[in-house]
């Protein structure tokens, strides 16, 4: 009986360690992050999976507040738009409290490209312009192919992006669009995939490339050779 009762309990310790939160939980009202550069000079420190509180006395109003959303990023780069992100090293109250924000300015036929945000799910609603937007689920099986969710967004339309899973956006139309997006981690992360594909330093094997992605090499190196922009900004 006494092993039964061991058993069930290890299942349901892993049962809540699967559905936990990405992010750490908050375990009082906040936990402002102290700024990285100070954090080594606390004695006792330990970062865990989030950033240091800072002394609640010392917390102010500042420490969760930004101020500026409201002007466009500049579009002037190759992709034509610009993601305005802010999480927990903008806004130090988000720490802990597993949620940031990000404004994305796109130019006629600009293209936020396809990435993925590996600790955050992504809701996304747009102000102004019409977005085509889509996402693309992970590897289904055998002999069976990625599926790809797409939907034309127009003002005021809303659209979700699963947690990790590579999605776009894209200006269809031949004005600016507006958006806003709510990402459900403090410090949700972001892969774009060609720039981590064909731009990493030191620069994956072309052996490695053209075999995945069946080409010739010369393909490769080219693409290798090419300046990848990123489109993130960080006030």
């Amino acid at each position: 009986m006494a092993f039964r009762f061991h058993i069930a309990a290890a299942i349901l310790a892993l049962v809540f360690t699967i559905v936990h939160a990405s992010d750490p939980s908050p375990l009082q009202d906040f936990c402002v992050a102290v700024p990285d550069a100070n954090a080594g000079v606390l004695s006792n420190a330990v970062f865990v999976n989030g950033k240091i509180c800072k002394d609640p006395k010392l917390v102010k109003p500042e420490d969760f507040f930004f101020q500026g959303l409201n002007k466009p990023g500049s579009t002037s780069n190759p992709l034509g738009s610009n993601v305005t992100a802010l999480n927990v090293n903008q806004i130090p109250g988000l720490n802990t409290l597993g949620v940031s924000l990000a404004r994305v300015d796109f130019a006629p036929y600009g293209l936020n490209p396809p990435h993925t945000h590996p600790r955050a799910t992504e809701i996304l609603v747009v102000l102004e312009g019409t977005l085509l937007a889509g996402f693309v689920t992970s590897n289904p099986g055998m002999n069976m192919k990625n599926k790809l969710f797409t939907k034309v967004l127009n003002p005021g339309d809303v659209f979700v992006f699963p947690e990790g899973l590579i999605h776009f956006q894209f200006n269809q139309g031949q004005t600016n669009a507006v958006a806003f997006a709510a990402l459900s981690s403090q410090n949700p992360g972001v892969i774009t995939i060609a720039n981590a594909v064909f731009g990493s330093n030191p620069p994956i094997s072309p052996n490695v490339l053209t075999k995945a992605f069946q080409v010739d090499k010369k393909v490769i190196k080219y693409l290798q050779s090419q300046f990848w922009w990123d489109n993130h900004y960080y006030p």
